[in-house]
């Protein structure tokens, strides 16, 4: 077993331990096992610690079995004392969302009674699923209840109590544990089992923020990010509004006004534009003497529907092929119809000549190249 230094102190950010193993793993990465360790692993939905070892970077840490494995880029010496140093930036931000986390979990489920069934924590995402549903309205006033708790700046305790301890209290948990069960208590919040690094008090989460809710597996899946990876997320939503701003000439509360406006004027001039480009193909396709079997048209981008109008036209007047084919960008869209030959022998000639896709009926086929 590796002796975890983590769950002595979650805040000491620099250790010494000695390597007993070193072995070279199939991707090319040094699997590294000390006696003991600062890293916490991949564990618990949560990512692994970031950082530095006997000079080396840590670019994974797992746990198996109660044993720790880091993996490096460089080789270490077994028998060797090496010095480490966790990425603190990186620990204190996925301790500020865990802690977060737990506050949000155990207010949903004193409140509602439902229980957290997953929870994925990596560097850019926060994730939590719960086995009931939510509507955004109560997602609201659990987050404003999560900072309530974040602002009395309530202690976190990390422990691991005694088996009749252990017995006696209400905690919640994922998944049926044995053996030694670390709980996580935040008072009047939540009591959790936990085996990740925690904040000594809620204030240092900074606050909640939920940014997303949907349906998920009958229950609900909320994203949320708290402290300075929240701060991060609003600077840059922030940054997307005066942008939109700037193009709409008008502040982020009309946004929806001055958008659904422009949509309705794209959608009405996609209708024009359509109905001029239409009447010139018809103008063209009428130009095309009958005795022509096989009849094909080239055009700018054009919408589907014209495309198939002109073919029906065109088919009405030629016993052969009669397609339309149009550019949007590098790709060629075409519809090609026929009321005696058959488009599917044409479709594979495409396929096979253009690696087009394409697919239809004997009587007409669309598709791209």
């Amino acid at each position: 077993m590796t002796e975890k230094l983590y769950d002595l102190d979650a805040y000491t950010t620099e250790f010494t331990g000695k390597v007993l193993s070193c072995e070279k793993s199939d991707a090319g990465k040094f699997a590294v096992v000390l006696d003991k360790t600062l890293f916490f692993p991949e564990e618990g939905g949560q990512s692994p610690d970031k950082g530095v070892l006997g000079g080396a970077n840590v670019l994974d840490v797992q746990i198996k079995d109660e044993v720790i494995t880091h993996f490096t880029d460089a080789p270490l010496n077994a028998g060797d004392e090496v010095s480490g140093q966790i990425d603190w930036t990186h620990r204190f931000s996925n301790m500020q969302q865990h802690s977060g986390e737990h506050i949000f979990s155990g207010l949903v489920h004193s409140r509602y009674g439902y229980d957290n069934v997953g929870f994925h924590l990596s560097d850019n995402i926060v994730t939590m699923d719960y086995n009931g549903k939510l509507t955004l309205e109560q997602a609201r006033e659990l987050e404003l209840e999560a900072n309530k708790a974040i602002v009395a700046n309530l202690p976190i305790k990390c422990y691991y109590p005694s088996s009749d301890e252990l017995a006696a209290l209400d905690y919640r948990s994922k998944k049926e544990l044995t053996g030694a069960v670390r709980i996580v208590t935040i008072p009047g919040v939540d009591t959790c089992a936990c085996c990740a690094p925690h904040v000594r008090l809620t204030g240092e989460i900074g606050f909640f923020k939920v940014q997303s809710l949907q349906n998920y597996k009958g229950g609900v899946r909320i994203s949320a990010l708290c402290g300075f990876r929240a701060l991060a997320e609003i600077n840059a939503k922030e940054d997307v509004i005066a942008e939109v701003s700037d193009i709409l000439s008008c502040g982020y509360a009309d946004f929806a006004e001055n958008i659904k406006k422009l949509k309705n004027s794209v959608m009405d001039l996609k209708g024009k534009l359509a109905e001029t480009g239409l009447k010139l193909l018809l103008k063209e396709a009428e130009s095309i003497p009958e005795s022509e079997e096989d009849v094909f048209i080239e055009a700018e981008k054009l919408d589907a529907n014209v495309s198939r109008k002109v073919v029906n036209m065109l088919t009405e007047k030629h016993a052969g092929y009669c397609g339309v084919f149009s550019k949007d960008g590098e790709k060629t869209i075409f519809v090609v119809g026929s009321r005696e030959k058959d488009c599917n022998e044409l479709a594979a000639k495409y396929r096979a000549e253009k690696g087009a896709k394409c697919g239809g009926t004997k009587e007409m086929i669309q598709g791209s190249f």
